[in-house]
This record gives structure tokens, C-alpha cells and sequence, in this order.
């Protein structure tokens, strides 16, 4: 293969990749920023928002090992990826027309158990090419960080300019971009090594068992879980509380825009990022300012230090999540990636944050924006275990 042809694959698959990263993240960002508003214009209550938005997290658990199993012994993640597409949709249209807590419910459980699964398998696929042609990682996904900024701007249009009840119509498009990327797809091409993207490596017990044998995992998993489950509140009640202060649709809107081009700005330059810091350094940053963030927040802080706290975002979401994803690759061999991004999907995505967001519903029902203080404490304890990743970690010399 002449090194023209080997770019124009790795271009290829690069695009491919990313654009199923947009799809996801356009109904992510709807859904986080969006669907609560959704669903109290449905009628449900803080604690039974809690408990809808905390339903794909909590299936996750169950849900997304068992599916990539299934992805990683039929060796063709397109095939699953296109099915799963497909589902999510066909719930999503169910979801828009649910009215009642336990239809809305059902419905999302279907929607869960399929949307779910998609993320930590196209995020193996995209490290199957870092490891195998050396793509970027960060510049992949960070199309689905533009997605983000794309759903919240369109959601906060159509709550001003429509009302709350054409939100779940903006998600159903979503779901039917998301069901165009899977088609679009390919199968991985292995660049330089045969079978190194095409065949990921199978999820068995042997593998999930030395993962959680492993104390850099299992330092990882507290660390990271802590963290992105300390975003809870936000994820949940954000733009209803910040409606609550007095902020407009569109102001709502470009809040989370905000955070979301400041993790663009730290994903499109995160090769050099991860080189320079480490890759668990960047977690125990993450942390750190994830303890002042939520600390800042429970005060119900101004306009224009809401501002300066989403751009934190890059910091909290962003320097984790990336730090993770690398550390993952290092801490588990190859032959059982597949296992280690279904784990870490699984505690992380799911417990810590199902969890999380269970508990915030109650906690925002008595006590509003102060809620966000118990998500500083959820992040303090990452932070603990951030420092004994740091210092156990011996992947190299600066902890990367």
C-alpha cells in the first residue's frame, strides 16, 4: 500500500469515527442540557426527573458489558453500532409520544439499554486507530464536542422561539443522524498491523477479572468516577435551576456552549497535552477544579462568573475523560481494551453517575443550587484518589 493510500484510509476512517462522535453528542447535548426541561413540561416532578435522567446510567451497568461482549465475539462493531442506532431511534419515537412517569420511564429504559452501548463502542474503535494507524484521539472526538455546542444553541432556539414540548423532536432527529453515522461506518482497516483495528480484542472473564485485580484500575475508576459523577446536579437540573435564577433559554444555552468550546480547545490540542502532563496528572487536575467549580456553583454565582466556571469544563469533564481514555490503553494489555472500556463505561458512566444522580434529585429538591456543595465533597474524594493514582502510577517517569 503506497503511503498516498494508507493517508486517505486513516482520513477516511478518522471522518467516519467522528462523524458517529457528532451524532452521539447531538443528542447528549440535548438530552443533558434539554430533556429535564422536557420532561417537567411532561409534568414530572424533581424526584421523578432524577429518576428518568439517572435511567440510562443505571442500565448501563448491566446493559453495556453484556452488548460489547456480544460486539466483541461477532467482530463486526458496524453491524451491532447500525442495530443499536436503530433502537434508539425506534424508542426515541416512543419516548415522544409517552406521557405519564411510568410510560415516559419504560420508554427510556428501552432508549438506555440501546444508546448506551454505542458510546464505549465507537470509543474502542477510535483506539483501535491511535493504536493501530496512530490517529488522534482528541481530534475525533472533539466533533462530538462541536455537536454539543450545535444541540445546545438549537435547543435553546426552540424552547424560546416553540416552547419545551418540541424538545424531544430535536432528540428524534438525533437519534436518525446517529442511525445515518452507524451506516456510514466502516468496518476498521488495520494501517500497519493486520486485524489491529478490524478485530478488537474480546471481552472475557479473565480479562475483566485481572482488571480489577489491578490497583491503577480500580485508583482509576474512584478517580474518574468521582469526578464526572460530582457533574450530576448540573447534568440534571442545570438549565431548570438556572431558569429558576432568571436566565433566558438561549442564555442557557450558550452556557453550556461555553463549556463545551473550552473542552474543544483542550481536545484539539490533547496529543500535546497528554505528552506535556501525563495522562494521570490530567485527572487529578480535572479534580482539583472540579472541587472549586461545584464549590463556586452552590453559591448560585452571577452571570459573568457562571461564565468563567463553565469554561472549568474543559478542566473537570474534558482532562479526565482524556487522561482516562490514555491511561486505560497503558494500564490494560490489548488484548483486553475491549474489557477495560466496557468496565470503565460501566462504573463510572453508570454506577457513580446513576448514583449520583438519584441522590441529586432529593438533594435539589430541599436544598436547590446548594446541592452542588455535595458534588464539591464527590470530588474531593476523586481528588484523593487522583493523588494515590499519581503517585502509584510507574507507566513512565512523569506519571503518564
Amino acid at each position: 500500500m503506497s503511503e498516498h493510500d494508507a493517508e486517505r484510509l486513516r482520513l477516511g476512517f478518522a471522518v467516519r469515527v467522528s462523524a458517529l462522535f457528532a451524532a452521539f453528542f447531538f443528542i447528549a447535548g440535548m438530552q443533558l442540557a434539554y430533556l429535564p426541561v422536557w420532561l417537567d413540561w411532561a409534568g414530572l416532578g424533581p424526584r421523578e426527573i432524577a429518576i428518568v435522567t439517572a435511567a440510562p446510567l443505571i442500565v448501563r451497568i448491566a446493559a453495556t458489558p453484556l452488548i460489547a461482549f456480544a460486539a466483541d465475539r461477532s467482530g463486526n462493531y458496524r453491524r451491532v453500532l447500525i442495530a443499536l442506532s436503530w433502537a434508539a431511534l425506534a424508542a426515541l419515537l416512543m419516548l415522544a409520544q409517552a406521557r405519564g412517569f411510568w410510560a415516559i420511564l419504560a420508554a427510556m429504559l428501552i432508549f438506555a439499554v440501546a444508546w448506551t452501548a454505542i458510546m464505549p463502542l465507537t470509543e474502542t474503535v477510535a483506539i483501535g486507530g491511535v493504536r493501530a494507524a496512530g490517529l488522534d484521539y482528541g481530534r475525533m472526538r472533539l466533533w462530538g464536542s462541536l455537536s454539543f455546542i450545535a444541540a445546545s444553541f438549537c435547543g435553546g432556539l426552540l424552547v424560546e422561539r416553540v416552547g419545551a414540548g418540541a424538545i424531544i423532536w430535536l432528540i428524534v432527529v438525533g437519534g436518525a443522524l446517529m442511525t445515518t453515522a452507524a451506516h456510514a461506518l466502516e468496518r476498521p482497516i488495520a494501517l500497519n498491523r493486520p486485524q489491529a483495528a478490524a478485530a478488537p480484542p474480546r471481552l472475557d472473564l479473565s480479562g475483566g477479572l485481572a482488571l480489577l485485580s489491578s490497583r491503577p484500575f480500580l485508583l482509576l475508576l474512584a478517580a474518574a468516577g468521582g469526578v464526572q459523577a460530582a457533574h450530576a446536579v448540573l447534568y440534571t437540573f442545570g438549565t431548570l435551576h438556572w431558569r429558576a435564577l432568571g436566565l433566558s433559554a438561549q442564555w442557557c444555552g450558550a452556557l453550556w456552549a461555553v463549556a463545551v468550546v473550552a473542552e474543544i480547545g483542550l481536545f484539539a490540542f490533547s496529543a500535546r497535552v497528554v505528552a506535556r502532563l501525563g495522562a494521570a496528572r490530567l485527572i487529578g487536575l480535572g479534580a482539583a477544579a472540579a472541587a472549586v467549580r461545584w464549590t463556586a456553583m452552590g453559591s448560585d454565582p452571577p452571570l459573568a462568573l457562571l461564565v468563567g466556571l463553565q469554561l472549568l469544563h474543559a478542566l473537570t469533564f474534558g482532562a479526565t475523560h482524556l487522561g482516562a481514555i490514555h491511561l486505560i490503553a497503558r494500564i490494560a494489555p490489548e488484548r483486553h481494551a475491549g474489557a477495560a472500556q466496557a468496565v470503565y463505561a460501566s462504573v463510572v458512566g453508570g454506577l457513580a453517575m446513576g448514583a449520583a444522580m438519584l441522590v441529586a434529585g432529593p438533594l435539589y429538591a430541599e436544598f436547590a443550587g446548594r446541592a452542588y456543595w455535595a458534588m464539591a465533597a464527590l470530588a474531593g474524594l476523586g481528588l484523593a484518589a487522583s493523588v494515590g493514582l499519581m503517585r502509584g502510577w510507574r507507566g513512565s517517569k512523569r506519571g503518564r
